[in-house]
């Protein structure tokens, strides 16, 4: 049993370390690009006046970044060599995610829109999984040049985490279906070309089975993206969506009809355990500075870091932290070689426990640093602010512990009790 990282990952942080000097912190330093990362200047990033989407200048600064990590061979790591990746595991991604959040914000790894230089794409695996080849020709490449957009709209005004209840439905009328339904936090809206939206095609209200996942175009006749949510972390992207008539073939289906909301988990499984990663490293950020800090911070003539009321909060974050690493990348490690669902309660735990622990580093960090700690000068309201959503999407934590519970107890997963 060796816990040791391989020699090659290892190599490959140092040669992403030297691109990041090379290529991308001389882009974030031109041009006044820092305003963009100077969290005292949110209005540098967001469009207050249009409803507070992200500006294209912003946006611009984020697609040479991706230009450049792409034809440095980086952006598409963790993808397979037929989407023009490196065949990165899961073990690979979640120590990358983990390393990059561990050297803090900035242009290599952003927070607000989830950017970064080795690309999280999770449409790209949904793709690969369950489209047509039809739907392959038409997505994968154009979505990678971002030339087109995919949104994603699952949640509902009156549906959650309860999505088996969604009231979104979708009607065969000849070779077409006619779909009726809002979507609420429906992201990516604001530059959609298409959106994902989850309908229900048969079957009852609170039935697994029975709805079906549709390519939309925005903007198809009835599709109407009546405003954004003005979110803690800003700017947003996260829209409301009304759907009246809407009309698309059959050829829309994505993945098997009436199999949605498989489709559905292979995204929530793939942000999951890289969030996870990125926790850990955002959180061991925050410590690292804190202890930085107390070291050099002087209060009543001796060093911070001599409080025990410093350093034992400290102390429990950093074994939280030593563990959840484990967890993280052995859970990472056994996706590589399982299929997903037999361990998709270890997945829960890692995601649940590390969005936890990261927004309790931060705000540590901000107690430790005091009234610096509260202002924007520093940068741990905005790892904050960013982390504390992931307490809420991709499943809240309270969905992911019923997950956890019921592997547990037997009430679901591979040692489902028999009724």
């Amino acid at each position: 049993m060796d816990f040791a990282l391989p020699d090659e990952l290892i190599r490959l942080l140092a040669d992403l370390d030297a691109f990041i000097e090379r290529e991308i912190l001389p882009l974030h330093a031109q041009d006044d690009n820092e305003r963009f990362f100077d969290h005292r200047r949110e209005y540098a990033r967001t469009d207050f006046e249009n409803g507070g989407v992200p500006r294209p200048e912003w946006e611009e600064l984020l697609a040479e970044m991706f230009r450049r990590a792409d034809a440095a061979g980086w952006l598409r790591y963790g993808l397979p060599k037929e989407a023009g990746g490196s065949g990165g595991t899961n073990l690979d991604m979640a120590v990358i995610r983990e390393h990059l959040a561990h050297r803090g914000l900035g242009l290599h790894n952003d927070l607000q829109n989830e950017s970064s230089i080795v690309g999280n794409f999770p449409f790209v695996h949904m793709m690969l999984e369950f489209g047509t080849p039809e739907q392959k020709q038409e997505f994968l490449e154009p979505m990678l040049a971002r030339e087109k957009r995919i949104g994603f709209g699952l949640t509902e005004p009156d549906h959650g985490s309860d999505a088996t209840w969604m009231e979104t439905t979708a009607v065969r009328d000849g070779g077409d279906w006619i779909i009726n339904g809002a979507k609420r936090f429906n992201s990516g809206m604001h530059s959609a070309t298409h959106d994902v939206v989850f309908a229900r095609t048969s079957g009852e209200p609170g039935d697994a089975r029975g709805i079906t996942a549709f390519f939309v175009p925005t903007d198809a006749p009835g599709f109407s993206v009546d405003f954004h949510w003005w979110t803690l972390n800003m700017p947003t992207d996260h829209a409301e969506v009304t759907i009246r008539d809407v009309r698309v073939p059959d050829s829309a289906i994505f993945g098997a009809e009436g199999e949605g909301l498989a489709v559905a988990q292979t995204f929530v499984h793939e942000n999951r355990i890289r969030q996870a990663a990125s926790g850990v490293g955002a959180g061991q950020y925050c410590i690292d500075r804190s202890v930085e800090y107390a070291r050099k911070r002087l209060t009543f003539g001796q060093p911070l870091a001599t409080r025990q009321a410093i350093q034992w909060p400290l102390v429990e974050l950093q074994t939280e932290a030593e563990m959840l690493r484990g967890l993280v990348r052995k859970t990472a490690w056994e996706l590589d070689r399982i299929p997903h669902f037999e361990i998709s309660d270890k997945v829960s735990m890692c995601n649940y426990r590390a969005n936890r622990f990261v927004c309790e580093a931060a705000d540590r960090a901000m107690q430790v640093h005091g009234g610096l700690g509260y202002t924007r000068h520093t940068p741990f309201e905005h790892i904050y602010r960013h982390h504390r959503r992931y307490r809420i999407t991709e499943g809240a934590e309270e969905v992911q512990m019923r997950k956890v519970a019921g592997y547990l107890f037997g009430f679901a997963g591979p040692n489902k009790v028999e009724r």
